[in-house]
Parts: C-alpha cells; structure tokens; sequence
C-alpha cells in the first residue's frame, strides 16, 4: 500500500517533496517524485513495498518508451493474468514483478479500458505525455481514497487531504453542506469533502483531466438480477467464491495476516485462509479491560479451533486514550466512527509481525449482518401496534429507561430504533446509523446557519438502489473502509478484504433477500455456509461490534478535552453552533439524564478538526 499525490499546472518541486511527504506513513519504505517544470507536471510517491520489494519496483514508474508514467496506490489482484494476456498477445515486455507495470501495459494496450479488467483495490494516476493527459483511477468497492480539486486551472490530486491543502492553489473553505451531512452521518459522503470545490472521485470511476478540461466515467456498474440457484447451490458456490477471494490475496512477498475479531466474518476469512495458505496462518486480536466492550475470548476460541499462529494483546482505556490525539489528527476531514481507535491499536500490534492483514469488512453490507435489519422487520410489527399505546405508553418507557454507556445497550438501541420510526423507507437506515437528525440540527446550528441548509436534502448521495447497496455505498465506503485505511495506513500496514472481490460483490446482489436475513437471522446463507467449519457459538451468537466505551470516556478521562474543545469561546469561534444546546447535551450526559456519547464524540470529532485547520 502507498500514498500518491501530484498537480498539474501551477507548482513547483518543494511543493511537490512537502506534499509526498504528506504521506509518508503510508508507504514509509520508499519515496519517488517526478517534476517537470515546464510541462508543470507534478508526480509524487511514498511507497510500502508488497509486491516485487526491489528497486524496480520504486514509482513513479514509466513505460520503457518513457510516455507514461503512474503512481499507484494498491494491489491488482488478476496482475499475473494480466502479465500472461499482454505478453502472449500484444507483445509486452516487463522489467520487474510488479502489479504497478502491468497497470502501464494494460493503459497502452486497452487505454481507458484498462480499469474493467483490472481486480482490485487501487488508486492510479497515469500521466499519458503524448496526449498530455492526466488519469485518474479508483476501484470498484472505494477501497482505496482519491482527492482532487481543480483551482484557477492548477489541478491537484492525493490519497489524502493532507497533501493537497499543502499546495499553494488549495483553498480552504468549508463546505457548510458538507458539515451538515457529516452530523447526519458521521462522515462526508462520497463525492463531497468538507472542503468546498474539493472533491472524493467516486468509485468505479476514472476521469480525465486533459487540455484544462474534466471526463469522468464508470467503468463498472453492479449487477442486481436475482439468480436461479437453490440456497444449498448458492451457498456452494459463496464458498468457492470466498476461497479464490481469500487465496488471491494472500499473495505477497511479505508476511500475511488476518484481523481476528471472533465475529463471523473475521472467522470466516480466518477459515479460508488456513485452507489456502501453504504456511501457518497469523492471526490477530485486541481485547479490553471493559468487559462489555471485549471479545477477546471468542478471537481465542477461533484461533484454537483452527489452528492458527494467535497473538493477542489487551488494551486499557489509558491506552486507547493515549492515541486518541495522534488517530483523530491524522483524519483530514471529521469521521466519527469511535471504533478507529481500536482498529489502529490492532494495526499497529499487527504490523510488529507481518505487513499485511486480511480483514472480514464488507461482510455486513453484502449479507446483511447490522441489527438495522433485523430493526426493519420489527417496525412491520410494531407499526400493527395501535398508535396511541405507541404514543402514549410505549415510546414514553422507553424514553425513560436509564441510559447505559455499555456496548449497545438495550436502551441505546431502543431509543434509536424510535428515532427511525416516522422515517421514510429510503431514509431510515441512515437515521439508525447516523447522529444528529434533522430536528436535532435545527437546534444545534445557529437560526442564520440552519436558515441555509434547512431546505437542502442532505440524503441526496444515499438514494443509490436498493437497501444493501445503500449500505455499501454509503455507510461502508465512507465510513468503515475510511476507518480501516487511515488506521492501517497509520501503522504503515496493508488491509485487505476479500468479500469486496467485485465478483462476490455481484454475487451477493444476485442472492434473494431471504437468503441473507431469514425471520430475524442475518448473515444466513453465510453462517449456513459457515456451519461444521466454524464453533456453532462463534457462528450464531449475537453481533457485538468493535465498540469503544465513550461514553464513560465523556464523562471521565475525555472530560477535560471535550470542555476544552467544545468551550463557549471554541464553539463561538466556529460560528456554527448554538453553544447553550451543545452545553445541554453534555450536562444531560454527566449527569446520565441522558446517553448523548454519539452526538457529543461527533462533534468532539468535528470540534478537534476544526481546531487543527484554523490554529
């Protein structure tokens, strides 16, 4: 895995070396920039070597008539495939055993079509100079980020944020909309950023950017027409999907590993790793001293069932504490997704061992794993419920129960259950998921600032097709796989995951609803699948998640920074907020009137990004 940045137009080479150093750890082991200045052409690379860990290897790297050049930010998956293609019918000759060259052969041989045979995680710039042509690239799942923003004809792109606000030309504006959505989500949906006129290029996506001018195109759409297998057909052929997945992503020429949460998915991949690797299996964990927040011993019995090479390491909540500054500064834009912290903790144990680690994301949103669905089912219940003993007696007791700061308790997901009741069906799962709603943001903002945004439709990127793809489009991309790639990248170590093979992914889609959530049983075809493989308790015991205890946090040892974040004077300088609701929300909390961790760490998040692009 590497990070990738670069310009076209306006520019020089000290920009260039800041900007690429920008992104350093995620790819500490090597640095490469190209600079033209005539040309304005700005290309820079910092490399973490998977693939062909040679010199020849190093990016940027170039065809060997010098008229393309790319830096790369992945792995294709089909590289060898590929190689064979090209070398058998067109000729091609390679220099190194490396996926970044065949991703040049494969753009002069099928030129734009290149990206529709590639299987992937990636984020490509090539740089066409007989054309004077930049290409950009992003993967099918949106694994892997892509930034750009075009600024008085200067064109600028990186892995990360953090790399283009350091050229000159960037603007720093903040995009208000985007605010809004992020309290809505706890992220800022693809194709938007926080910054105004900066952008997330989509995944599936390409452009161009050629002669001042933006192309963009989808080079894959996913496929929805319901197969005609039976449930034990398909189930079979999950399996075999699975097992090519896992096998082809076990290639690399470092030591691999796996995530081992003790979930279904991570157990999953764990199995199918053990089958196909010719070497013992690594395998993974992190527990906690909070005992309503550790799964450590399902990890445990997972790892001895199967057999593997477990390591396994236990945190306290100082030592999560301790991180938090350096995780949350390494986010270039608010994403309040807690579960951060553990999985850079996990990264960062991991990588002491090997420099690759394969994970079970993806898993939720193509089966349906996430209590929202099995929510859905219960609202049809609850709906025959006459309204005014929902309105009157029901929704008042739960209103009431005491707030707990356990993982999910049961008054949290009661009490956010109701807040999806009057919802629309496209909506929903979005308010479920999210933080602040609409009524709430009316509150929180300012009349003048709510004044703007009260009539934009802050779902507008949600509405996307059918519920699943909603998930992955939304929720996963943005916000599950931005955790893992900042947090992996972070510890310099390379995640990787196999349900997000786009195959699996279309197979996925192809499968009746009823095959993934069965009366009130998710994941079904995938723990029927699982069944004889896997501890029958590690397959049917209900899903925990990878939480943190934030809310204890916000009324302990967080205490001290969230005041200090979110003090008058800070929150008055934001010019956003109404500083008496926000001061509501935390007293109701330390007093434990209330369960306000969500609410109060999204704006903790925001408030502490805010603070580090306006010092």
């Amino acid at each position: 895995m590497c990070g990738i940045t670069g310009f076209i137009g306006k520019g020089n080479e000290d920009t260039l070396q800041k900007m690429t150093a920008a992104v350093k750890h995620r790819g500490p082991d090597d640095t490469g920039i190209f600079f033209d200045e005539q040309k304005g052409i700005g290309l820079g690379h910092a490399r973490l070597s998977i693939l062909d860990v040679s010199a020849a290897g190093h990016q940027p790297m170039w065809s060997s008539d010098k008229q393309i050049a790319i830096v790369f930010n992945g792995e294709i998956y089909n590289f060898q495939e590929l190689k064979t293609e090209l070398k058998a019918h067109h000729g091609c000759r390679f220099e190194s055993t490396s996926d970044t060259e065949v991703i040049i052969y494969a753009y002069k041989v099928f030129g734009e079509k290149c990206f529709e045979k590639m299987e992937g995680m990636f984020a490509i710039a090539i740089y066409d100079f007989p054309k004077n042509r930049l290409i950009l690239a992003r993967d099918r799942a949106g694994k892997k980020p892509l930034y750009w923003t075009l600024t008085n004809g200067t064109f600028i792109f990186g892995s990360e944020l953090k790399s283009l606000v350091l050229h000159p030309a960037f603007k720093k504006e903040l995009d208000l909309e985007s605010v809004n959505k992020y309290l809505q989500f706890d992220y800022v949906p693809t194709p938007h950023t926080i910054w105004k006129n900066v952008h997330k290029l989509e995944p599936a996506s390409y452009m161009v950017f050629e002669a001042g001018k933006i192309r963009k195109a989808e080079y894959w759409l996913p496929k929805f027409e319901e197969t005609k297998l039976s449930f034990a057909e398909a189930k079979k052929r999950l399996g075999a999907m699975i097992a090519e997945s896992v096998s082809n992503r076990l290639v690399a020429d470092v030591p691999v590993g796996v995530f081992l949460s003790g979930g279904l998915d991570s157990s999953t991949i764990a199995y199918y790793a053990k089958q196909q690797s010719k070497s013992k299996v690594k395998t993974f964990s992190i527990g906690f001293q909070e005992k309503s927040f550790d799964e450590s011993n399902y990890a445990r019995e997972v790892a001895t069932f199967l057999g593997t090479e477990h390591y396994e390491k236990i945190f306290t909540s100082a030592d999560c504490i301790s991180v938090i500054p350096e995780v949350l500064n390494a986010l270039d834009e608010p994403m309040a997704d807690a579960s951060i912290i553990p999985t850079y903790l996990l990264s960062q144990f991991a990588r002491e061992y090997v420099t690759v680690a394969l994970g079970g994301d993806g898993g939720d949103e193509l089966f349906a794993g996430y209590p929202t669905f099995q929510a859905e089912k219960l609202l049809t219940i609850y709906k025959k419920v006459p309204a005014m003993l929902r309105s009157r007696v029901i929704e008042p007791l739960i209103r009431a129960l005491p707030s707990s700061a356990n993982n999910f308790s049961l008054d949290f997901k009661l009490k956010k259950f109701l807040e999806g009741v009057n919802a629309s069906n496209s909506h929903r799962h979005q308010v479920w998921l999210g933080s602040f709603n609409r009524e709430e943001r009316s509150q929180l903002f300012k009349p003048e600032v709510w004044n703007r945004l009260e009539n934009n439709n802050e779902f507008e990127d949600t509405e996307v097709g059918p519920l699943l793809y909603q998930y992955e489009r939304t929720y996963l991309m943005d916000e599950v796989l931005v955790k893992v790639d900042r947090a992996t990248m972070l510890a310099s170590l390379e995640a990787r995951s196999p349900f997000l093979d786009y195959r699996i992914a279309d197979f996925a889609h192809s499968l009746p609803y009823d095959f993934k959530i069965k009366g009130f049983k998710t994941k079904y075809i995938l723990k029927k699948l699982m069944e004889g493989k896997l501890p029958r308790e590690i397959i049917w015991r209900k899903k925990k998640g990878f939480g943190m205890p934030v809310g204890y946090w916000l009324r302990g040892p967080l205490k001290e920074l969230m005041e200090n974040v979110l003090s008058k004077e800070n929150v008055k300088k934001m010019g956003l907020f109404n500083y008496d609701y926000i001061a509501k929300l935390k007293s109701d909390h330390y007093s434990e009137r209330k369960d306000n961790r969500k609410l109060l760490w999204n704006l903790l998040v925001f408030g502490i990004w805010w603070n580090k692009f306006n010092s």
